[in-house]
């Protein structure tokens, strides 16, 4: 895992300034603390700049930025490609010539010489954000992998193309305006962060997972989608021909474990330390259980907990597992002064903020991991999204059978906007009152009805903590726009408009899917990667830690989606496939034991001093002086959630995040 970043001017005889280039690089240090690289075109034009954190093939041979033989294709390579030495040795079957022992890098270079830019992703596995020059060309791609679990950023200023696998890398120039673009704001409101391509920074964007931007030497930008998480690609329909009950189940549950077992053996790929963030989850401990079969020394796991709040801590079950499969097991407690102690660093590394309080922990349990001298950790993400182990989401498809589908059926479209507009004024009455405004005023504007898993600010809120409407402040959306870059909804302040735009192509072309699956697909467009795998990603390498993620293999991916809703809930369990898919592996009391989730105190510690220091913060910030924010109200909120008549930690927690962003990034312009 590595940081990459570069230029590429087009504006006459402007040449790419290296001392720039370095400073891009060196502002991610954290990113790639075992080397360094920098390479600038001949001609002066386009510059390639790499951190590097070693993990396969450790020799200087396998330095980046890397070029073929003869130096017409370049790459900046952050990420892992699992399938490497299978396409090594085809390539050179074709008769390409290898320098390095086993660098995955490589195959980029020779990969793309062979097959070009589409046929190499479409036989990359792994998980990758890349930018490649081809000299002959004159052409620049970026790529990002199928799932989105790397990064990449980028502007166009006058005359010249910038990326990085980290915003403050584009913001060491200062001549990069550093403004926020309030689209992105409203729906960061909404999602807990800025839907791609949009970031919080005006005319700074991130390139959605499985897309590829191609910009040629006059500037022309041209992107496309290469892969999307949707139904049909995993499951023909000969397979299952003629199965049902029990066989069809079976199926379904051996083709996961296969898959499963595959994807977690393949992200053991490593030429140093390994090992799993455990939870004692399903999960986590999959990944524990799988590997253990698999190695031939005990598994590294790490675990963290909270002194001050004990009733959120997993350690016990954690450290069944461990016993279990008898895994070196290490844990790291903290509380209210370490959370406290981080704020800080937590904004700075995550650039834009993400508005999930799991990072805290998240980032002492990567510190645990590093100072225990692991590298790479694999962890659960992804399972709950695919197969249904939210309790929240069982709340939603018990509302969608009882009141949504009826209602939207029996109720005619005027009479559903009556009853959004009488319920509105209501919303502040209660919770409960709030959950029937929203439903009804989804309802009204015919919306979809689940946006996400992470929706901080429903529209029943955002009437009562905006003071303002919110408008566009980007510039450039249209120029990207027309270079196939989607921007379905973002212009729109109902964030309902950005989850009705990923259906527009996917009901067309996948009709009648049932709304399981419409959830998960959903999540796989915003909440997996832009929120979920981005606190990983940020905060594992604010570490040196590379995290990996099996349970969004693209090969698993493709097939669960093939998998109906009736197979992957029954009797009101969540997860009940994955269970039984895993019932001979796991411990029963693990298997069945209810959810936490990975969490932290954060309602609690904002009824203590942390809440008043937040509640000063989000009120002294410069942007919520403005005319968007209803400052009173939100005041009230604090004082009702420290009073403890409400639990408004969701949102109170998103307003303090992007207060200390603000603060960090706009006002203190802080150092890339």
């Amino acid at each position: 895992m590595c940081g990459i970043a570069g230029i590429l001017n087009f504006n006459g005889a402007r040449t790419v300034d290296g001392g720039l280039l370095t400073a891009m690089r060196d502002s991610m240090v954290h990113r790639g603390p075992d080397g360094e690289g920098l390479w600038i075109a001949p001609d002066g034009r386009v510059g390639l700049a790499h951190r590097r954190l070693a993990i396969v093939d450790l020799s200087d041979a396998a330095a980046q930025p890397m070029s073929d033989t003869d130096e017409t294709v370049w790459v900046t390579f952050n990420g892992e490609i699992y399938n490497h030495l299978d396409l090594r040795r085809d390539l050179e079957k074709a008769g390409r010539r290898f320098r390095t022992d086993h660098s995955d890098t490589e195959v980029l270079v020779h990969g793309y010489a062979q097959w070009g830019m589409d046929g190499l992703v479409d036989r990359l596995d792994g998980m990758f954000a890349f930018a490649l020059w081809d000299e002959r060309e004159k052409t620049l791609y970026i790529v990002r992998d199928r799932v989105g679990i790397k990064p990449v950023y980028f502007t166009r200023t006058a005359g010249s193309f910038r990326f990085a696998s980290e915003i403050k890398a584009i913001l060491t120039d200062p001549g990069i305006p550093r403004v926020v673009d309030l689209m992105a704001l409203n729906h960061y409101l909404s999602f807990m962060v800025a839907p791609a391509p949009l970031t919080m920074f005006k005319d700074i964007f991130k390139l959605p997972p499985g897309h590829i931007l191609k910009i040629d030497s006059s500037g022309r930008m041209k992107a496309g989608r290469y892969w999307d998480a949707v139904p049909g690609r995993g499951i023909h329909s000969d397979q299952i021909k003629g199965l049902s009950g029990k066989a069809l189940e079976d199926f379904y549950a051996n083709g996961i474990r296969q898959r499963l077992e595959a994807s977690i053996e393949k992200r053991m790929m490593s030429d140093v330390p390994f090992g799993v963030f455990l939870s004692g989850g399903i999960d986590s401990s999959a990944n524990v259980a799988l590997m253990s079969r698999l190695m031939d020394r005990p598994v590294e796991t790490f675990t963290v907990g909270f002194k001050d709040h004990t009733h959120l801590n997993e350690l016990d079950y954690a450290q069944r597992v461990a016993k279990e499969f008898k895994t070196h097991h290490h844990e790291v407690l903290i509380d209210e002064s370490d959370m406290l102690g981080y704020l800080d660093n937590l904004v700075h590394h995550q650039d834009e903020p993400i508005a999930d309080w799991v990072c805290i922990p998240l980032y002492f349990v990567s510190k645990l991991a590093k100072d225990s001298g692991v590298t790479v950790v694999q962890v659960g993400e992804g399972s709950d999204e695919q197969f249904c182990g939210y309790d929240s989401w069982m709340t939603y498809l018990r509302l969608y059978k009882t009141f949504w589908g009826p209602y939207r059926r029996f109720i005619p479209a005027g009479l559903r906007k009556l009853a959004a507009a009488a319920a509105g004024p209501f919303s502040h009455l209660s919770p409960k009152f709030a959950r029937v405004a929203e439903v009804l005023l989804r309802a009204g504007n015919d919306r979809e009805f689940f946006w996400s898993g992470a929706n901080a600010f429903w529209n029943v809120h955002k009437n009562r903590y905006l003071a303002g409407g919110l408008a566009n402040a980007g510039n450039g959306w249209r120029d990207l726009a027309e270079a196939g870059l989607d921007f379905p909804g973002l212009g729109d302040a109902d964030s309902g408009a950005v989850i009705d735009g990923f259906f527009e192509d996917f009901d067309r072309d996948h009709p009648g899917c049932d709304v399981l699956t419409r959830m998960a697909y959903s999540e796989l467009r915003l909440r997996l990667p832009e929120l979920l795998l981005m606190r990983l990603d940020k905060i594992a390498m604010s570490n040196s830690i590379e995290g990996r993620v099996p349970f969004l293999d693209h090969e698993l991916v493709s097939f669960t989606m093939d998998i109906p809703m009736a197979a992957k809930v029954r009797n009101g369990v969540t997860k009940h496939l994955l269970k039984k898919t895993l019932g001979d592996t796991l411990p029963a009391e693990i298997i069945h034991r209810k959810k936490m989730g990975f969490a932290a105190p954060m309602a609690e510690w904002l009824r203590g001093g942390f809440g008043v220091r937040a509640e000063a913060a989000v009120l002294g910030s410069e942007l919520l002086k403005g005319d968007i924010f209803d400052r009173d109200y939100i005041a009230g909120r604090f004082r009702a959630h420290r009073e403890g008549r409400v639990d408004e930690a969701v949102r109170l927690w998103t307003l303090f995040n992007l207060a200390a962003w603000h603060e960090h990034w706009i006002e203190g312009k802080a150092a890339g």
